[in-house]
């Protein structure tokens, strides 16, 4: 019995067209963030545990995919002990260090840890896979990659201005109509203060969190069950629902939160991002959906999420303002804002939509049939010379076969040129080269083959 090929659950190959499909996302993705001056950094893909655990939250917790230590990490452990141990003792033992589950806080640590070589505000961006020991499903894996921007070091909300800007360009270059929606935890925090179940606060987020999976009487339920009084959840619902454009929900929040002065500050800053919005011509709808929540507790501000507006797949992009996250690792008074693109729903909606251009594949423009050893060093004397030229890609046929094969295998590449250099054609100091869209033929001279090769490519 052969050894399994399987993959683990939740993570995927990808081939030729998916990786060309996949990189076309991630080279917009980067042109857009370079535009705006955000600077690349990565980080391992492994964090010790201490730098991971406590930051998002208990259910986060458990989603981290955690390593073994090396070697015999039970050597410090006799049978009586294992015998008696609790899951989490055990993790303690035999484990120091996980996965990411994002790249935020990683790069929080980063920025502790080399804060003497950034200079704040830092504006940085970053696109690596990431890993959570989730429940696979559609849009929804255990290994994908996150493409964050984040500028930390600033306290403005032109920041999160920027930001907007940034997820509108990035939507419009993939052609992905989406709503930008917007909230701010302040203005929650300040709700729950005025509801009396402030130290709730963190167990109303996560519920609202899960409006969209639950609905709003799951919602209600999971709040009584972590002890929400029912008159504060009767007097929640109606807030979170407030009808009207943007000016009247904030007006009527003005009068609602005017005893809570964390929630009145949540609105002004609402009322100064939507203030710049206001001056944009945006592609992107935005609102503010003060449903919005986002699970993570690390966010003490302004809080986006984006959805796609011609297909529903969940969240392709998200964050906000995290004020507190370095000062876990020792860095007080340095407040952070960032977004991070979901790639693979992004690639999700993409394909549904049609929206790759072409067939999403990347074609070779030109294959040298291969005739043989005598013929070969002609041929390779125009590749040498087509390599040196950039933006043309050609190769020769390794083998020796019939020409027919060749030919079908260039066929099925999708080859746009086929090259014949012959013995006839090393006589005259010539190349045949064969359009097999149209399937008509042109001679070059291999004297300007890289010029007259420009030509049959703008034809």
């Amino acid at each position: 019995m052969g050894v399994s090929t399987s993959i683990p659950k939740g993570t995927r190959d990808f081939g030729p067209v998916e990786m060309i499909r996949r990189n076309y996302i991630f080279d917009i993705i980067r042109t857009v963030f370079r535009k705006y001056g955000y600077l690349p950094i990565e980080t391992p893909a492994m964090e010790n545990l201490t730098t991971l655990l406590g930051k998002y939250g208990e259910e986060g917790d458990k989603l981290l995919f955690k390593v073994l230590n090396s070697g015999d990490y039970l050597s410090k452990s006799n049978q009586h002990n294992l015998e008696n141990i609790t899951s989490g003792a055990l993790t303690q033992l035999i484990t120091k260090k996980g996965l990411r589950y994002d790249l935020t806080v990683p790069f929080a640590r980063y920025v502790v840890q080399h804060r003497a070589e950034i200079t704040f505000p830092f504006k940085r961006f970053q696109i690596q896979p990431v890993w959570r020991a989730d429940n696979p499903q559609k849009g929804r894996y255990r290994e994908f990659y996150q493409c964050d921007v984040d500028v930390i070091g600033s306290d403005s909300l032109f920041n999160e201005y920027e930001l907007i800007q940034i997820i509108n360009c990035v939507f419009s270059e993939l052609g992905i109509r989406n709503i930008i929606k917007v909230n701010n935890r302040k203005i929650l925090l300040g709700i729950a203060e005025i509801l009396k179940e402030d130290k709730r606060f963190i167990d109303i987020t996560k519920a609202i969190d899960k409006l969209e999976k639950i609905g709003i009487e799951g919602v209600n339920r999971e709040m009584e069950q972590k002890g929400v009084s029912g008159n504060a959840i009767d007097k929640l619902q109606p807030i979170l629902f407030l009808e009207g454009d943007t000016n009247t929900k904030l007006g009527k929040l003005k009068e609602i939160l005017k005893n809570s002065v964390i929630g009145i500050e949540g609105v002004k800053e609402m009322e100064t991002l939507f203030s710049y919005i206001n001056l944009a011509s945006l592609k992107s709808i935005v609102e503010l959906d003060l449903t919005l929540a986002r699970g993570l507790n690390y966010y003490t501000g302004a809080i986006i999420e984006v959805k796609a507006t011609d297909h529903q797949i969940g969240s392709l992009c998200g964050g906000g303002r995290y004020d507190d996250l370095t000062s876990i690792f020792g860095l007080k008074g340095v407040s952070g804002v960032g977004v991070s693109f979901g790639a693979e729903r992004i690639y999700d909606v993409m394909q549904i939509l049609d929206l790759f251009p072409g067939k999403g594949e990347e074609n070779v423009d030109i294959m040298f049939v291969n005739f043989g050893s005598n013929e070969e060093c002609y041929s390779i004397k125009a590749l040498t010379k087509l390599w040196k030229a950039k933006g043309i890609s050609a190769g020769l046929y390794p083998d020796p076969i019939k020409i027919k094969k060749q030919m079908a295998y260039a066929n099925t590449m999708n080859i746009s040129f086929v090259a014949f250099a012959g013995e006839d054609e090393e006589k005259k100091g010539v190349i045949t080269f064969k359009k097999m869209v149209s399937g008509d033929e042109s001679k070059v001279r291999i004297s300007n083959i890289i010029g007259d090769v420009r030509k049959l490519m703008k034809d």
